[in-house]
């Protein structure tokens, strides 16, 4: 009785799949155009499902993934670049209950191994060019016990010591029905580490309520529906790609083209080709497709609608982007703890409100914090906090965290602003200092580590995002010298590359002779970006 009363009443993210497939099981779902090849039918590399397929290939490997004793609440690891089998294996896990692990691919080994450990994965699924890269921290991680290689680019691989190893294929059923499996709607659903301000990220832990929910209001406010057409060329081991993108067209019954980065010729292409209608990616991505030499010739008059993330664009982009692609905009705000979205810079308010993030998403109430945690009026600036249903369930064994996430009855972002008399959002800073560039999330932190530990003639750094069309926030680091010594910033530049991973190193060094403080002597970030916020040209 269990069982049946939860497979009528349940929420999870897997059965919007199941329900999708039910209703139109001729639609096309996925088509995954492999590495480099072209967008017409047939080109080498691609591949195509309809609803029916993709639902029954995932049920296979739910099946198959039950048979290998994973069972709901266990944890799978996902090391993929962007592909149907990222999908299919997020799918399958959902409809068993077992927690996908999404790997950031630009991790370093130690932290992979953090990740592997921290969240007890008892398997990983990884692409077979990844194979090599984790093969050590698989070693490192006692509790897992298989690695299950998907396809992905790589023309062989090596079986990793000391573990079971096997092809994805190999562990699919012959059941194509639906997997019957009692998943609670709170049960988790994932866990996606982010970054802080800590060397190691913390664990957000999703779940099918709110990932679900945060799915429905997304479509219900952005107008999509099954005849949408999506390319998905963000990561989508990142939250805003999977669950702000993917997971909604799912629940519409809508298509999506997986591309496993973004090009701009390919990205134009699919759009001309395939009749795109929706979009998502980064400012830099629209300007290097209008700056493209094919810009002018191409058809792209089946878009309706381009999303944006990670920062406002200026005002002289954003005229352009509407000129050059004649559809509407849209800015994405949120993060990962919110599943994602918080807000919507909606169309009707790119011109009018430069600079702002937007209006609350349906279902995700927002508001503005004193320390003392006393909401505040519209035009007080204080810290940006949440309550819906999307929240994350909590930091993954971090109660302190969470805790301190959770105050006074709000979840608090980290982030600075203010509601504008109209209503709308309009960001000022990060209390964490937290450097969103090129779709990465970076502490300063940690890089000030690594200036500190890369040259020892620095007295003091400090690391700050300054505007920059291509990457949104540049990664800059501002150095004074110890007395009587000088630094080279290039050489610098070289010595962090050897201790961080490439897109954590500083685009720039700064040498600066002093930095601004406070009475109380602590450095002023905001009075430093202040001071540099035209280093990479002016109108970023």
């Amino acid at each position: 009785m269990e069982l049946n009363r939860n497979l009528i009443q349940r929420i999870n993210v897997g059965d919007a799949l199941t329900r999708s497939a039910f209703a139109r099981p001729e639609k096309l779902a996925i088509v995954d155009s492999g590495v480099d090849s072209g967008v017409d039918s047939g080109v080498d590399g691609e591949r195509r499902w309809t609803y029916a397929e993709f639902d029954a290939w995932v049920n296979r490997l739910a099946h198959g993934l039950l048979a290998r004793g994973y069972g709901v609440g266990d944890a799978l690891a996902l090391a993929s670049a962007n592909s149907a089998e990222f999908l299919a294996v997020y799918y399958a896990c959902a409809k068993i209950g077992v927690v996908c692990v999404p790997l950031n691919l630009g991790w370093r080994p130690d932290e992979v191994a953090y990740v592997l450990g921290h969240s007890q994965a008892r398997g990983i699924v990884v692409e077979s060019q990844l194979v090599g890269t984790v093969a050590g921290a698989v070693a490192e991680t006692a509790g897992v016990a298989e690695v299950i290689v998907a396809p992905g680019t790589g023309a062989s691989w090596e079986p990793v010591a000391g573990r079971d190893t096997l092809v994805l294929d190999d562990v699919l059923a012959t059941d194509t029905a639906p997997p019957e499996v009692v998943v609670e709607d709170r049960a988790p659903l994932s866990y996606l580490y982010t970054s802080g301000t800590t060397s190691f990220p913390k664990g957000v832990v999703g779940t099918h309520l709110g990932i679900h929910l945060e799915s429905m209001s997304a479509a219900l406010d952005s107008g999509w529906s099954t005849e949408d057409r999506f390319v998905a060329m963000m990561p989508m081991f990142h939250t805003a790609q999977l669950n702000a993108f993917c997971t909604p067209a799912v629940v519409v019954g809508a298509t999506i083209f997986v591309h496993r980065g973004f090009d701009p010729e390919r990205f134009l292409a699919t759009i001309e080709q395939e009749k795109i209608t929706q979009v998502f990616g980064l400012p830099m991505m629209y300007r290097a497709a209008l700056d493209h030499p094919s810009f002018a010739s191409r058809d792209l008059g089946s878009l309706k609608r381009a999303v944006y993330a990670m920062a406002a664009m200026p005002e002289s982009q954003i005229k352009a982007c509407l000129d050059g692609f004649g559809c509407d905009f849209a800015l994405l705000f949120g993060q990962t703890e919110m599943s994602p979205i918080t807000t919507l810079f909606r169309p009707e308010h790119q011109l009018s409100h430069v600079g702002a993030v937007g209006t609350p998403l349906t279902g995700v109430q927002v508001g503005i914090m004193d320390p003392q945690g006393t909401l505040l009026r519209r035009g007080e600036q204080g810290e940006i906090v949440y309550r819906g249903p999307s929240t994350m369930q909590e930091y993954l064994r971090n109660p302190e965290a969470t805790d301190t996430a959770f105050a006074h009855g709000w979840f608090h972002s980290g982030d600075v602003g203010r509601f504008g008399e109209d209503g709308v959002l309009w960001f000022a800073d990060r209390y964490k200092d937290v450097i969103k560039t090129g779709g990465e999330n970076v502490a300063s932190i940690e890089v000030e580590r690594a200036v500190y530990d890369a040259e020892p003639q620095v007295a003091e750094v400090v690391v700050v995002g300054l505007p920059h069309e291509r990457w949104s926030e540049a990664i800059t680091a501002v150095v004074v010298p110890k007395p009587g010594a000088s630094i080279d910033a290039e050489v610098l530049r070289a010595a962090l590359k050897e201790r961080l991973d490439g897109y954590k190193v500083p685009k720039s060094v700064i040498v600066v002779d002093e930095l601004p403080r406070t009475s109380t002597g602590k450095i002023q970030k905001n009075v430093v970006r202040e001071a540099h916020a035209s280093h990479y040209g002016e109108g970023r």
